[in-house]
């Protein structure tokens, strides 16, 4: 709150935009962010008018309003009708570490949702939690449960994954703890050493991993804005016989390709016309809210939906769903996870079940939505005149590199200004031409964080590669 304006008061900061490039408005904003965090702003001090920044620093007038407008919408300032702009009350605590200080990375690598205050999960989490221990049967969430999940939460898996699609038998429906697990069972359901997995050119980590331990062969397919290539696949099944496809056809990570609809069927015919399985991790689905038919849908004896719960809501919850192609595969896929994992964590997926049932879960979903859109607009403001590809409310972009720059150098030249960005080669299936790095927009703790952090990425774009070497990793 600002507190009460006295005779004696004095415009207590002075913005100077000596010594500072780029846009005016930019600087504006540059300047108030170092007087907050240097203690010279305090929460409740009153900024100069508009008018007197504008003529101490010979700009226009709408310049400092751009710069405050922005300060507002990052929570810095609050205006009071008639009386001026104030410093907000949470403004010091919520800006990004000074690269200067200690050197802890601002970590734009870690593909996780936001927690926006909407999304209540620091309050609903341990509410909740204690709300079904208290219950009667609450100390039964603290026992061992089936492999596949107990017939409750299975049941409201089914209702969860029946948002997208037409028949979710129950029956076929597993309760797993977390995507990673079930990906590590379907590739040695699925597949042997030496068998060939299909994937696009740049493609999730841990499925590399999971290929690598297991002897399995990744085979690259190449791809385009709206994932991978029909006509490719169908020549890979033509010439290499693959035993699976893996794909994530919305907002792909890294390079948050969407499939189309006739993406999709052109690819669920290749994979019918061989006879050949797909993996469809589709973790960004609810995110994206594009309301397109999943592969499982198109599909639905070949495809192995799996949706989890760590990239809509919170990786607290390591909760995934998987419908199975038939109730044999459902099977044979619980066997396989109970020789690994055994079960999901039975407290969380008792939580899962909960905001399932009395709509938490989609209001969570819709807060980080809503949160992911605005962090998107901060990552289009900061980096205007680059490349890149995004889902407006997902949170990672996928980073183009000007000629010059390799990935892994540029992903150094970041650390080395305090910056994690994940460099393409980490995704990377084989050889690739594109240079690119993924950028995740949810780990920092708010929005001015990540705006300061997506303004020095953006400043390190425009530095030439010149001098940089490639580091060893």
């Amino acid at each position: 709150m600002a507190r009460p304006l006295r005779a004696t008061d004095l415009p207590p900061w002075r913005p100077t935009l000596q010594g500072r490039t780029g846009p005016k408005a930019r600087g504006i904003l540059e300047a108030l962010v170092e007087g907050i965090r240097s203690g010279q702003l305090r929460p409740g001090d009153r900024l100069p008018p508009q008018r007197d920044i504008a003529a101490q620093l010979g700009v226009d007038l709408t310049t400092v309003t751009r710069a405050l407008r922005e300060a507002g919408g990052l929570g810095l300032i609050e205006a009071s009708a008639g009386r001026g702009s104030f410093v907000a009350a949470g403004a010091r605590a919520s800006l990004a570490p000074d690269p200067a200080d200690a050197g802890a990375l601002v970590d734009l690598s870690m593909n996780i949702p936001p927690q926006p205050a909407a999304a209540r999960l620091a309050e609903r989490i341990p509410a909740d939690l204690a709300a079904m221990l208290a219950t009667p049967a609450g100390m039964a969430h603290l026992h061992y449960q089936e492999t596949a999940g107990a017939e409750q939460d299975r049941l409201a898996a089914a209702r969860w994954l029946g948002r997208r699609h037409d028949d979710v038998p129950p029956e076929c429906v597993l309760v797993a703890a977390g995507a990673q697990s079930v990906l590590h069972a379907l590739a040695r359901l699925l597949l042997a050493p030496g068998d060939i997995l299909c994937a696009g050119t740049f493609t999730y980590p841990g499925l590399k991993a999971v290929a690598s331990q297991l002897g399995i062969v990744l085979w690259p397919l190449p791809m385009d804005a709206e994932g991978i290539l029909p006509d490719a696949f169908a020549a890979c099944c033509r010439a290499q016989r693959p035993k699976a496809l893996y794909l994530v056809p919305a907002a792909d990570n890294p390079t948050t390709a969407t499939m189309g609809a006739e993406r999709r069927q052109a690819v669920a015919r290749v994979a019918a016309d061989h006879g050949v399985p797909i993996i469809e991790d589709d973790a960004y689905a609810e995110l994206a809210g594009d309301g397109l038919p999943s592969l499982a849908s198109l599909a639905p004896d070949l495809v192995w939906h799996v949706d989890t719960l760590s990239k809509c809501a919170t990786p607290a919850l390591r909760t995934a769903f998987v419908l199975a192609p038939s109730r044999a595969g459902a099977r044979r896929l619980t066997a396989m996870l109970r020789a690994t994992s055994l079960m999901a964590p039975p407290l969380m997926t008792a939580l899962a079940s909960r905001w399932i049932g009395d709509g938490t879960l989609a209001a969570i979903v819709e807060a980080i939505r809503a949160e992911n859109a605005i962090r998107q607009r901060l990552a289009v403001q900061a980096l205007s005149g680059a490349r890149f590809a995004a889902v407006p409310t997902c949170h990672h972009l996928w980073l183009e590199l000007d000629s010059g720059w390799s990935a892994e150098a540029f992903a150094g030249h970041a650390a080395r200004a305090g910056l994690a960005v994940m460099p393409g080669s980490a995704f990377a299936v084989g050889h690739v031409e594109l240079e690119a790095v993924r950028v995740s927009l949810g780990a920092p703790s708010s929005r001015p964080a990540l705006a300061e952090a997506l303004h020095r990425l953006g400043q390190l774009l425009d530095e030439p590669p010149s001098g940089m070497h490639r580091p060893v990793i």
